[in-house]
């Protein structure tokens, strides 16, 4: 018996590795199946030790027209978390929450559970990067995202917008080229270390999925100018706020576009979203009395009155059905150009009345009012214009002077600049040229302009709205040392959306300017929203801030000048015909009220300009304004040959004021407006 024992012991010991042997190739068996004929399983092992992060892609550099950095991506640290290698959530909660500065509970809730990858706050500083490496604590780590930046602050925010936290462009030129910019998404592989940090090796190289670059018409130089004095003026006279726009009238190009208040896109997590909207873009407006430049345009162009017409504006009162018509200052008999100084409603309203609905709304639509710009700049306001069959008398009547038409300051600045490019209104412009990643810069093609006016009737305008800059116009706040302003006030009234009226107390102040007037560079439109009283007409509000952003532009562009709001006043250029003495009554022309012309133009009392000699050479002074008789007074002195064009008053020279020209034998032509004025 004692000798069976060890035999059978040996068998048990054999069944036994037996059975392990079996065990051991059953197990080596199906870890083979798994990693060599069924992937699960070396997925999921892979998946302990390596996973993907998916990350936005760097952003393209938007630059002005100078090169100057706009807004630019960089690297900024993240804190992660992998809840699932999180030992201690509660701890690892205490330890965070007073160096990134969030909830203790919130942290919890974050660090908890068995997701794979989670943020725990995004774009901190360095400083608190470095706390929390300090920590060393398992399944918390660091890692390095784009961060959109903008060097200059609030620098034109409202133009350019922001990019979000996940890289996507919202408002202003990051939403409008959000796609050109962004590019393309990346994964990026990492591999877990033994204390759940990531390893995060990169494989591809940064430009390659990186957005392309854009160049902006802006000019950051005179973008700070515009904002340092449209916040000065907005401080001054108590507005709520303020928009000053400047273009190149020749190519549309937007040169500045300040807006206050303003916001910093470096904080844009801090600020209402409602707050970051552009209103030049966004904010349709009653533009006033602003729109008597085009109004005067349209007649002139469409032939219902030319320079000389004489418009009896009836002492002040004036009436159209369902409203009386009244201007501040009374006046009786006027010419166009006098309309535009004093701005009478009722010689606009008359200017209406003989031009006709149809051609009024027609021209208002050349002049791009009632429909988007088309700059391509996102959720463009199109203003409000209503259709021409919609229009009563009244409501004619009362877009002369802007009052039930609503634009934009945009679209007004476009209007203005064609006043500008000699009838041709050109599409405004923010984007110069682009740069696909690692490419050539392309420049952005200018688009066809559209034309409005013929260049006879814009000089002829131009010329008139000189008048608006002198001491006797309502913009002579405007006015510049040596150079020629052409432009035109607005006070708009605020609708009470209570009353359903007007209201009496809150305005929007309007000035449109053109300067030079002669040889023009800038077109700029300057709105104050509600500036107090006495400061809250177009001419004390906004005129000043036109004069002073235009002297500071001009120097930028090679004319130096200054503002003339506290200098003495100067005679204006044409003569001022106010309410004369009247004989009997005319046939009323295009069935307006009138009453009787006056017995002849006022007598002038200006000095004739007079010509500078330069050796034998002179210097061709402005004849604008002046008679048939006048200038040859001037030229004859000289020997100037003199080529005559009509034989009203002068609306364009050739050669130019300022011209050097010999001075006997050389040819000048002049223009002047048909003689014989018609009566309104």
């Amino acid at each position: 018996m004692r000798r069976a024992e060890p035999g059978l012991a040996l068998h048990r010991v054999a069944v036994a590795r037996g059975c392990l042997l079996l065990a051991f190739v059953a197990l080596s068996a199906r870890a083979a199946h798994l990693s060599v004929l069924d992937e699960r399983g070396w997925n999921q092992g892979m998946r302990q030790i390596r996973t993907a992060l998916s990350l936005p892609p760097e952003r393209g550099t938007i630059f002005d027209r100078s090169g100057n950095e706009l807004a630019l991506t960089l690297e900024a640290p993240s804190v992660y978390a992998l809840p699932s290698e999180v030992r201690d959530a509660g701890e690892a909660a205490k330890q965070l929450a007073p160096v990134l500065g969030l909830e203790r509970s919130d942290l919890v809730a974050r660090l908890s559970g068995r997701r794979s990858f989670r943020y725990l706050s995004r774009w901190v500083t360095p400083e608190q990067a470095a706390r929390v490496e300090a920590l060393g604590l398992p399944g918390v780590g660091i890692l390095h995202e784009p961060r959109r930046t903008y060097p200059f602050g609030g620098l034109a925010a409202q133009l350019l917008g922001f990019a979000n936290i996940d890289g996507q462009g919202v408002r202003g030129i990051e939403q409008q080229e959000d796609a050109w910019l962004r590019g393309e998404g990346r994964r990026l592989p990492v591999e877990r270390d033994g204390s759940g940090h990531l390893l995060v090796s990169e494989a591809e190289e940064p430009w390659s999925t990186a957005g392309g670059d854009l160049v902006l018409t802006l000019d950051a130089a005179m973008q700070a100018d515009a904002a340092a004095m449209l916040r000065d003026a907005v401080q001054q006279t108590g507005a709520q706020g303020g928009i000053v726009i400047s273009m190149d009238p020749e190519n549309g190009d937007v040169l500045a576009l300040a807006e206050v208040p303003g916001f910093d896109p470096n904080q844009f997590r801090e600020v209402p979203y409602s707050t970051t909207r552009s209103r030049a873009f966004l904010d349709a407006l009653e533009p006033g009395s602003a729109m008597k430049a085009f109004l005067v345009a349209s007649a002139l162009e469409r032939g219902a009155i030319d320079p000389d017409t004489w418009i009896n504006c009836e002492n002040g009162s004036f009436r159209v059905p369902g409203k009386t018509i009244r201007d501040v200052h009374p006046s009786g008999w006027m010419h166009p150009a006098d309309i535009l100084r004093v701005s009478s409603n009722i010689g606009a309203v008359k200017i209406a009345l003989a031009l006709g609905a149809r051609d009024q709304y027609e021209m208002l639509r050349g002049f791009g009012f009632g429909a988007s710009t088309g700059s391509g700049f996102p959720e463009e306001s199109a203003g409000l214009l209503r259709p021409r069959q919609a229009w009563r008398p009244v409501d004619q009547a009362t877009i002369a002077f802007g009052q039930g038409i609503s634009v934009t300051p945009m679209q007004l600045a476009a209007a203005t600049a064609a006043l500008a490019n000699g009838g041709e209104w050109v599409r405004p412009r923010l984007i110069a040229a682009r740069r696909p990643p690692r490419g050539e810069w392309q420049p952005v093609p200018l688009d066809e302009p559209r034309r409005v006016l013929s260049s006879d009737t814009t000089r002829t305008v131009l010329a008139m709205l000189e008048g608006v800059a002198t001491a006797q116009g309502t913009g002579r706040r405007a006015a510049l040392r040596e150079v020629a302003v052409a432009g035109k006030t607005g006070t708009a009234q605020k609708l009470d959306r209570a009353t359903g009226r007007y209201s009496e107390s809150r305005f929007v102040a309007w000035f449109i300017g053109v300067a030079p007037a002669d040889a023009p560079r800038l077109a700029m439109v300057v709105a104050l929203d509600e500036p107090r009283r006495p400061s809250h007409t177009g001419g004390a509000a906004a005129a000043p801030v036109f004069a002073r952003v235009a002297a500071a532009q001009l120097a930028r562009l090679g004319i130096h000048t200054e503002a003339l709001i506290d200098a003495p006043p100067t005679a204006p250029r044409a003569p001022v015909v106010a309410a004369v003495e009247a004989e009997g009554p005319p046939t009323p022309p295009h069935s307006l009220p009138v009453a009787s012309p006056p017995r002849a133009p006022a007598q002038r009392t200006q000095r004739l300009p007079e010509v500078a000699r330069i050796g034998d050479r002179v210097l061709l002074p402005d004849l604008r304004g002046l008679s048939v008789a006048e200038v040859r007074q001037i030229t004859a002195k000289h020997g100037l040959v003199v080529e005559f064009s009509g034989n009203g008053r002068a609306i364009a020279q050739e050669p130019p004021p300022g011209t050097v020209v010999a001075a006997r034998g050389a040819r000048i032509r002049v223009r002047f407006s048909a003689s014989g004025g018609g009566r309104i």
